[in-house]
């Protein structure tokens, strides 16, 4: 199913042509109306004059969450201050957030995005969907809102969290697409079970739209075990539009980004140098098409790798592989590097294992990973456990070079946040 088939399977080379055009007027747009970009090209001794083809883009300055919080509340707007119609923040632990402004016509274009992006997996104006994200600062509840209403759904926006209403208002209206957290989906499976429901008879999901935190292919394959229904990944990034940057089609096969919007780049982390497709590094993002504040190679720090083969849907717009981790939250071990996700990708590998899980680094580098077991998992022997623990730290060596301990506790043992899961608590810095 298209929402645009036009725009959606453009040629390769016409969709080059209409980046470098929207990359140039782009780039003459924030030399005029940007000093933080003004000063940045001077310094480089680059003009927008000197952008004439897509390779040209690697002339240009990065911009990083540094530059966003440096330039905040408005030092990046290209347009006058009564001329951005809505104010989105990212989440920030320390310090000011990242203050990003949207036009009208950038809300409209994001709300398209989604609109392509929700089609592509196959919901329709005749689904109800039930969007369970947060409404206000953060960009995924609001922008997926819009792009729902946008393909027709009944949207409801019910926010996070309260499970007893996110339950009410499914089986008051029977909800068939929900838009949810990974770690939530896995926490509202333990809610319905203890409640007696079998959500793949007693509910009507068919489609569940997760993101906003990492997850592996095993998360993806635990919640639609559970629900009974099509899981799709997507990508979004408050500093470019929020969710729709890219999205999973019906084949699943990594990430379409919409390259009529966006310019991608995999670079390599440390040294900022281009790498080839196919190749895993940081991910780069330009706008294309923002009015308010277009941002040029904005370092995400999201890992990932460029899928060069086309796709089966006949999508030309290239894809990108599920995100591995960021690179500022590699964890480092006794001077092994590895990503959260390894760990939770052998976690999920266990049918044993429940639906909730943490990583303690605590003295000099030891790591205790303590995992909720399902009922049937944690039967109470002794043996039963001791063996499926001695697995779980043999295969948890294999992938990450590093021998943790692992404590199995029951169901429901672990603390949840109604917001993004807590993964890693890393009490070496405290």
């Amino acid at each position: 199913m298209f929402w645009d088939q036009e725009s959606e399977t453009i040629t390769r080379s016409t969709l080059q042509q209409l980046q470098l055009k929207r990359l140039q007027d782009t780039v003459q747009r924030v030399a005029q109306r940007v000093p933080f970009y003004r000063d940045k090209f001077k310094k480089l001794g680059i003009t927008p004059a000197d952008i004439k083809s897509l390779d040209d883009v690697r002339r240009l300055p990065f911009t990083t969450s540094a530059d966003l919080r440096a330039n905040y509340p408005d030092g990046l707007l290209a347009v006058e201050r009564d001329e951005a119609v809505r104010l989105h923040t990212s989440s920030g632990t320390t310090g000011k957030p990242k203050a990003i402004f949207f036009s009208r016509k950038d809300v409209d274009n994001a709300a398209e995005l989604i609109a392509r992006s929700l089609v592509m997996t196959g919901i329709t104006k005749k689904d109800v969907f039930q969007n369970m994200m947060s409404y206000g600062l953060f960009t995924g509840g609001l922008v997926m809102h819009y792009g729902a209403e946008k393909v027709g759904c009944l949207v409801i926006p019910s926010g996070p969290g309260t499970s007893e209403r996110q339950l009410m208002l499914m089986q008051d209206f029977r909800t068939t697409a929900v838009h949810i957290l990974p770690s939530y989906a896995l926490y509202f499976a333990g809610f319905l079970e203890q409640k007696g429901i079998d959500p793949r008879k007693d509910l009507a999901l068919r489609k569940a739209c997760v993101g906003a935190e990492p997850h592996t292919e095993e998360t993806r394959r635990r919640i639609e075990q559970i629900y009974g229904c099509d899981v799709y990944n997507s990508y979004g990034l408050t500093e470019m539009n929020g969710p729709g940057i890219a999205f999973e089609c019906e084949h699943k096969a990594g990430l379409h980004l919409w390259e009529d919007n966006f310019i991608l780049e995999i670079i390599h982390p440390d040294t900022g140098e281009p790498l080839p497709e196919g190749q895993t590094g940081e991910m780069v993002l330009t706008s294309l098409k923002r009015e308010a504040m277009p941002i040029l190679r904005y370092r995400t720090r999201d890992i990932t790798s460029i899928i060069p083969e086309p796709c089966k849907c006949g999508r030309t717009h290239r894809r990108f592989a599920r995100i591995t981790g960021r690179s500022d939250d590699m964890l480092i071990i006794r001077g092994v590097n590895m990503f959260p996700q390894q760990i939770e990708r052998v976690l999920m590998s266990f049918p044993q294992v429940g639906r909730n899980y943490v990583i303690v680094i605590e003295g000099l580098d030891d790591m205790t990973i303590k995992v909720e077991l399902t009922a049937a998992g944690f039967d109470g022997q002794v043996e039963h456990l001791s063996a499926l623990q001695k697995q779980m730290v043999e295969k948890l060596k294999a992938e990450t070079w590093v021998r943790p301990k692992v404590e199995l506790v029951p169901a429901g043992s672990l603390p949840v946040a109604e917001g993004k899961a807590k993964r890693v608590i890393d009490k070496r810095s405290l």
